[in-house]
């Protein structure tokens, strides 16, 4: 079983304080698809900032609302799902003339399949997805794949497009690029399909690149040598990461603020730090504690047992009444939070928790 390596101090090196502006916003957010079974409401009332060269973790189990959440971000939400609600601010830094500008673009309110959405992903936000071998085609060389991009968003030919696909296969580690970009994804190892994967969606050097869980498929060897290239590329290009997993140990290494999500809905947010020491969502304190920490004397000890968080997580189309944490939570009060839909409170420092139990 895999262990968490608890951050070990209240502050760390890569500061969020020195980060100068914000890149993306998000502003009650809600994603729902429209079935014949009824409506899945898959992502309601998300809110969260990322500060440029920022690392923002999103956290929860399977079928939270993660990966719908970023989707909707790069605006290819799956048919019949479609954003209903909300805004979706990305501020894009523009350089011309020698001056900088910067202009605020609602990313929900454009023409998915429109040319000024279309121009935005893969160039300015890119994704890294779960399974490479199903993201990429497997009838073209990933070469091709990568170049692509990049004749898409940049102004050069083939023979440009295709230095800058080996240079970017290099950065990310790859053996032999000059022979590599030539071959297809089913003659590659699973850690060198997401090294091109991540090639890819860095070609054209964005300022958000979501992590849609790469390196949930990979060995633990292959998965520390990927979070480690994706960290050096992120001080190299200053570029912010939404860093998507289940995985608290890959939390605690790579984000900055994290966001835990249950049934669609944002139940807490904090800097890592005191998400890991001071936890106040039920929720995220039962994941806490179903999985092992390292540096904690609780985890060391034989006699300590990991709880388990009961029950599961509910049908989607019948969300429980009040609080959609109250079946398996073991702070319900009966009468309040089988009634009420709590309140999302703002503590400290710009932790949030929503729970009745901090009114």
């Amino acid at each position: 079983m895999a262990t968490v390596p608890v951050p070990s101090a209240p502050t760390r090196t890569r500061s969020i304080a020195d980060r100068q502006d914000v890149v993306l916003e998000v502003k009650g957010l809600k994603t729902h698809f429209f079935l014949q079974q009824g409506i899945v409401r898959a992502v309601e009332n998300v809110d969260f900032t990322v500060m440029r060269g920022q690392t923002v973790g999103i956290v929860g189990e399977s079928g939270c609302g993660k990966s719908v959440m970023a989707r909707s971000v790069m605006s290819i939400v799956p048919s019949p799902g479609r954003i209903v609600e909300g805004e979706i601010l990305f501020h894009r830094m523009r350089e011309a003339n020698g001056s900088t500008t910067k202009d605020v673009i609602d990313m929900a309110a454009l023409d998915p399949k429109g040319p000024e959405a279309r121009a935005i992903r893969g160039d300015e936000i890119s994704m890294v997805f779960q399974e490479p071998m199903t993201s990429l085609s497997p009838v073209h060389t990933i070469g091709n794949q990568i170049m692509e991009a990049i004749l898409l968003h940049q102004e050069v030919d083939k023979v440009g497009a295709r230095r800058i696909a080996i240079n970017m296969l290099e950065r990310v580690g790859m053996p032999y690029p000059e022979r590599t970009i030539d071959r297809y994804p089913y003659q590659l190892s699973g850690g060198m399909r997401q090294r091109a994967m991540i090639a890819m969606a860095l070609s054209c050097q964005p300022s958000i690149l979501i992590a849609d869980e790469p390196t949930t498929a990979l060995d633990v060897t292959t998965q520390a040598q990927i979070l480690s290239l994706m960290k050096e590329l992120q001080d190299e290009l200053g570029m912010a990461i939404i860093f998507i997993t289940h995985d608290l140990g890959v939390i605690a290494q790579m984000a900055d603020f994290v966001v835990v999500m249950y049934l669609g809905e944002v139940v807490e947010m904090a800097d890592v730090e005191t998400l890991f020491y001071d936890p106040k969502h039920p929720y995220t304190r039962s994941l806490l504690r179903s999985i092992p920490l390292l540096g904690r004397k609780s985890a060391l000890d034989i006699t300590s047992k990991l709880t388990a968080i009961r029950g599961t997580v509910p049908d989607p189309y019948s969300i429980p009444k009040g609080c959609p944490f109250h079946p398996r939570c073991r702070n319900a009060i009966k009468g309040v939070c089988d009634e009420r839909i709590p309140p999302f409170l703002e503590l400290e420092g710009g932790h949030k928790v929503r729970c009745v139990l901090y009114e």
